[in-house]
């Protein structure tokens, strides 16, 4: 099967095959292997967990009065869940009302800032799975598939949510792993470009002309079998589901939190009723039966959007009359047409409302559609139970969600399938890297996990041929960890490891650092107060890449994970480029610091930081490079600076330098630039720091920048 997405590679060679259902229960943020703990209906979000219990089920309800409006004012006693018509015991209770956060934008930007530091807290949003199925959409719709989309994005999709794009076709490098950056998103969703098979009607139509006289237009089977784009359609669409199977059971650990996946597809049409037409129709049914089995299981919905819309009978515009020596009573191409149009859009609906979703079909308003998608995935309730009948028979087993209060509706899906087989042996497979296994159920993940609160920056800058080295900086809450205490030390030991997926799927670990503190009280509470962080670095070639950072508490005690989406110049071809850009302040050599790698150690006067809310009392040191590779140029100038610009545009610090191209004859690195910027005088408020560089080389001066969003208070 060629269909796969760079997050899913990644996990697959993470761990042998299946490891991560062998994986021994563990609940990020709870400290152990016990059920979620029960709620009494407050509004917050619960923590995302990543749970990987086999006899666990979870199912999320949506309740509403007689006026459709949702209602959130239910506790766990209002509850009732039936599997099989028999009461199951309610072992986890919550409920999720997010708001759509959106991005932070300073007056005098026309766009938000896109923040320099990723952190695992702000992740309690909405989960999307993007299914662009471009072996099912006509290249005729590819422009208003980017349109709605792009419109969701930019409209519906809020800084506390996460989204992947993949391709059924698999084009890996053309989609993106889980994210919450709008601007990676629409990239991907920019090089969709449908291309679906010609139509079975027009391919027969075709067909029976060519070969009128030379066939028996009475024998019907000769008739099915003309399509000479059959064995195509059949493996496009065991590609499609299986693709789908595999992204729902990549889901199926995500715990707390309703799973969405947007299927835009136009649907398959191949007949799976006609099993003895259809070579392929048998084995395609049963993997239709099998991904809607996935998704049942993982509690995933589907929402299929068809972008057809209401102009899908346009197509018979194309169609011509009745094939030559063949009356329409034997065929007619506009039947056949209808015939398919029908399958695939049944194929959709069906999906969609096995799993809990819905399918937008026949509509040409997909602005709609996408404000119920949103509002499903905004407001309900999260119910899970261990199932009484713990039989892995593979059987249907049919969901009913009840409420005692009278005068309200329930949606939620209506069953899932059960396991088939002896369940996997509990013994976690030998994780890649010397990593414990709870590091690696937490890099497993394929959402951050946010057992302990981490924020972690990464900045680029020039390294050895042909890599670049990746500043890292990763911090954490000190409070997330227990502590001992022996001999008046606080002790403790926290592992923490880093890795990269490139767009093609290729993973690449860097260092595993063993944390052994040792803490007297003063400096556990001034870690208690500021948290920790760890210093380090990673050597990677130019590319796109998503950076993965895991602490895990030894004894397998808390666990976090938080993901960052980096760009890699090619620091040693592009003409002029800029590098990333540190940021440190007075105050941050008081946060306690592990150093195993310091790439920046002698450009900043102390250890870089990832926080970026600072006191009026701090003062601020940022270093970046501007590099040349411009051959045959005589000497020039090149301008650097820096400016703080408060919300309103108003500067108020600037700093301006000159480097001399002399100053790199035969040299190998970059201009340098670090300035320092008291923050005394500045009221509080919201700042944008922007560094530029411009290049006098040519006599069109060449000119890269970086702003970082910074907070005074």
């Amino acid at each position: 099967m060629n269909s796969r997405i760079p997050i899913a590679v990644a996990i697959a060679a993470l761990l042998a095959a299946g490891a991560a259902a062998q994986a021994p229960a563990f609940a990020q943020g709870s400290g152990g292997a016990s059920p979620p703990a029960q709620g009494s209906g407050a509004a917050s979000p619960p923590p995302v967990t990543f749970r990987v219990e086999i006899n666990y089920v979870e199912v999320d309800a949506v309740v509403t009065d007689l006026q459709g409006r949702v209602v959130t004012d239910l506790s766990q006693a209002d509850f009732e869940v039936l599997e099989d018509g028999r009461p199951q015991k309610i072992a986890a209770f919550s409920l999720v009302n997010l708001p759509v956060d959106r991005p932070e934008r300073p007056l005098f930007a026309g766009a938000p800032i896109e923040p320099d530091v990723q952190t695992n807290t702000a992740a309690d949003g909405r989960i999307y799975m993007i299914v662009l199925d471009d072996l099912h959409t006509s290249f005729a719709n590819t422009a208003r598939v980017k349109m709605f989309l792009r419109d969701f994005i930019e409209r519906s999709f809020g800084v506390n949510d996460l989204a992947a794009v993949v391709y059924t076709s698999g084009r890996a490098t053309a989609g993106t792993e889980f994210t919450n950056n709008p601007r990676l998103l629409l990239d991907a969703i920019d090089k969709f470009s449908g291309r679906r098979l010609r139509s079975e009607a027009l391919e027969l139509s075709d067909a029976l002309d060519r070969m009128a006289g030379l066939r028996d237009p009475s024998n019907e089977r000769d008739l099915r079998l003309l399509d000479p784009l059959e064995a195509e359609r059949a493996y496009e669409a065991r590609t499609m589901l299986s693709s789908l199977r595999n992204l729902a059971s990549f889901m199926e650990g995500i715990r707390g939190r309703r799973k969405a996946l947007l299927l835009i597809s136009e649907g398959i049409s191949y007949n799976i009723y006609d099993v003895f037409n259809n070579s392929s129709a048998g084995i395609i049914l049963q993997q239709a039966s099998d991904a809607v089995a996935a998704a049942t299981r993982a509690n995933v919905a589907v929402y299929s959007v068809d972008p057809r819309g209401l102009s899908a009978l346009e197509e018979q515009i194309d169609i011509g009359g009745t094939p030559q020596g063949v009356s329409p009573q034997q065929f007619s191409a506009t039947r056949t047409f209808m015939s398919s149009l029908r399958l695939s859009q049944d194929s959709l609906r069906t999906l969609s409302e096995q799993t809990g979703g819905f399918a937008a079909v026949e509509r040409n308003d997909f602005a709609s559609a996408f404000d119920r998608i949103v509002r499903e995935n905004s407001t309900y309730y999260v119910l899970g139970y261990y199932p009484s009948n713990e039989r892995r028979d593979g059987r249907f087993r049919r969901i009913e969600v009840r409420v005692t209060r009278p005068g309200l509706e329930v949606r939620s899906r209506r069953g899932y399938v059960a396991p088939r087989g002896r369940a996997p042996n509990s013994k976690p497979a030998s994780p890649p890297n010397a990593l414990s296994a709870a590091a690696t159920t937490a890099f497993n993940s394929p959402i951050p996990t946010t057992g302990v609160p981490m924020s972690l920056s990464a900045a680029a800058y020039k390294g050895t041929a042909p890599n670049a080295s990746i500043a890292l900086v990763l911090e954490m809450r000190a409070d997330a960890f227990r502590f001992t205490e022996k001999n008046g030390t606080f002790n403790n030991r926290v592992e923490v490891a880093f890795s990269s997926v490139d767009a093609g799927g290729t993973i690449r670990f860097g260092d595993r650092h063993l944390l052994g503190m040792e803490m007297t009280a003063p400096t556990l509470a001034a870690a208690r107060e500021r948290g920790f962080r760890v210093v380090s670095e990673l050597q990677l070639p130019p590319g796109r890449y998503q950076l993965r950072a895991v602490a895990a508490e030894e004894g397998a005690g808390r666990t976090g994970s938080v993901f960052f989406d980096l760009e890699v110049p090619d620091f040693q071809k592009q003409g002029f480029v800029m590098s990333g850009l540190a940021l440190t302040s007075a105050s941050a050599g008081s946060t306690p610091t592990v150093r195993p790698k310091n790439p920046l150690g002698d450009v900043l006067p102390g250890p870089p930081t990832a926080a970026r809310e600072f006191a009026r009392a701090d003062r601020l040191a940022l270093f970046a490079e501007f590099y040349e590779n411009l051959p045959n140029v005589t000497p020039h100038v090149i301008d650097v600076s820096a400016t703080l610009r408060a919300d309103d545009g108003r500067v108020v610090f600037e700093n301006r330098e000159q480097r001399s191209s002399a100053d790199l004859q035969g040299g190998t690195g970059g201009y340098g630039y670090s300035v320092e910027i008291p923050l005394s005088d500045i009221a509080p408020g919201t700042y944008v720091i922007h560094v530029e560089g411009r290049s006098r080389a040519t006599a069109a001066e060449a000119a890269v920048g970086r702003d970082i969003l910074i907070r005074i208070r």
